[in-house]
């Protein structure tokens, strides 16, 4: 099962898969999380030119297309490979992360993601899709309260990710069939139930066919 997490900066991904994770492995399943960019050496090696704060200068397409290039090598050399050996695959951020903010929030062209969206992602799509959904107050508050170093990525003003939630949600909105979208501000205990409920309804349907 191929399942990602999409949601802007500090929306709480990262614990959530954690949790996950650690569920699945109690559930003696086969389980391995991987993170957009990166997951691979090369795909790394790209991360770390798309979040160099050296880089303010790179232009929206060049992101976009070293987000693509991260995730072909991702997807070929550990996702599908996982799959085919009965995985659960977590992955932190996918195919929809370069719509909402390369295309809604950085106006590259959506015909052209679309596009090359689905060669990088080699036709994969997730099987399920968990949206963790905070406003562009609540991520300033939370922005304001960890007092972290940034990435160039999160550096970004936040008119960017206003255009980046809205993308987010018509995304889900196109995409009902694999998209759960869940308040980011309720607990951590709260979402994570909601994350293993929709697994299980999903695998119980699976089983049926």
């Amino acid at each position: 099962m191929f399942i990602t997490f999409e949601g802007i900066d500090l929306s709480g991904k990262s614990t959530q898969i954690k949790l996950l994770e650690d569920y699945l492995k109690r559930k003696k399943k086969k389980v391995i999380t991987v993170r957009e960019p990166g997951g691979t050496m090369i795909s790394e090696k790209i991360r770390d030119i798309l979040l160099d704060k050296k880089n303010l200068h790179m232009e929206n397409v060049t992101e976009f297309l070293l987000f693509s290039a991260s995730r072909y090598q991702l997807v070929n050399e550990i996702i599908l490979p996982r799959l085919k050996k009965n995985y659960y695959v977590l992955c932190d951020r996918y195919f929809d992360s370069s719509t909402a903010y390369q295309g809604f929030g950085g106006k590259v062209d959506l015909k052209n993601i679309y596009t090359i969206n689905k060669i990088a992602s080699a036709n994969l799509d997730p099987d399920l899709t968990f949206l963790i959904n905070i406003s562009e107050k609540e991520f300033l508050r939370r922005k304001k309260a960890i007092k972290k170093a940034e990435d160039r990525i999160e550096q970004k003003k936040l008119s960017y990710y206003k255009k980046v939630i809205k993308g987010y949600m018509t995304i889900s909105q196109n995409n009902k069939g694999r998209y759960v979208v869940i308040d980011g501000t309720k607990t951590v205990e709260e979402i994570h139930s909601v994350i293993t409920d929709h697994i299980n309804k999903f695998n119980k349907k699976f089983k049926k066919k």
